[in-house]
């Protein structure tokens, strides 16, 4: 019997601006983690917090480490990309999801006992009206032939560690000479649409597996800028 999969989940609870999943009941980040939980079911060991456990009352540094602990015992982090989840006043470090991502992505030693980066997975969430495009949308020059990943609405943290193969199998888009296209694998946090990745959950966590086995062929960027 394979030995279970450890996983933490970043995300940011509140983020109303997502597609709902019933015309009676508005949806939220977490509701789509609840789902999530569901089909996922026993092939994996849930690291993230409970609906009802409530860490407002608990000091910043208390809640970091309780995090952080739930992280260190985890060899996946997926974060779920919804189109609210930056608060664009504050500064990365100050925000939780980019500092969950940077611990995901250290080596981080506790009583002489090293984690190794966590293999990631960003799962991009529809937003209000349905649509993913506010993060991944057709190229307009060929259609539905390539992809436009619009990194730079997330955290510079993912950002940069995704198209961050250091040797990229490219192309240019056939109607456009100066668009460079990636060939997969050139990610090392792997970006997926929610309706893909529920369809294909044990594919696109074997990939982000394969990336964590072959990390050294990434630029990984660990800090927060």
């Amino acid at each position: 019997m394979a030995e279970k999969r450890k996983v933490f989940l970043s995300y940011k609870y509140a983020d109303g601006d997502v597609a709902n999943f019933s015309l009676t009941e508005k949806s939220t980040a977490r509701t789509y983690v609840d789902k999530l939980e569901k089909l996922m079911g026993d092939d994996f060991i849930i690291k993230w917090e409970a609906d009802d456990e409530d860490l407002s009352a608990l000091s910043e540094d208390t809640i970091a480490q309780k995090l952080f602990d739930r992280i260190y015992d985890s060899s996946l982090t997926i974060v779920l990309i919804s189109k609210g989840m930056r608060d664009t006043s504050k500064s990365e470090k100050n925000q939780w999801i980019p500092r969950e991502v940077s611990y995901s992505l250290s080596e981080n030693s506790r009583n002489g006992v090293t984690s190794h980066t966590n293999a990631m997975l960003a799962v991009i969430l529809p937003d209000s009206s349905g649509s993913y495009e506010h993060f991944v949308s057709p190229c307009q020059d060929c259609g539905s032939f390539c992809r436009i990943w619009h990194t730079e609405n997330t955290f510079n943290v993912i950002a940069k560690n995704m198209f961050n193969i250091k040797h990229p199998d490219q192309f240019t888009c056939s109607k456009d000479s100066d668009s460079l296209i990636f060939r997969s694998p050139c990610s090392y946090i792997v970006p997926v649409r929610w309706d893909h990745y529920v369809n294909n959950i044990s594919g696109y966590v074997a990939e982000a597996y394969s990336a964590k086995d072959n990390i050294d062929d990434y630029t990984i960027v660990k800090q927060l800028s």
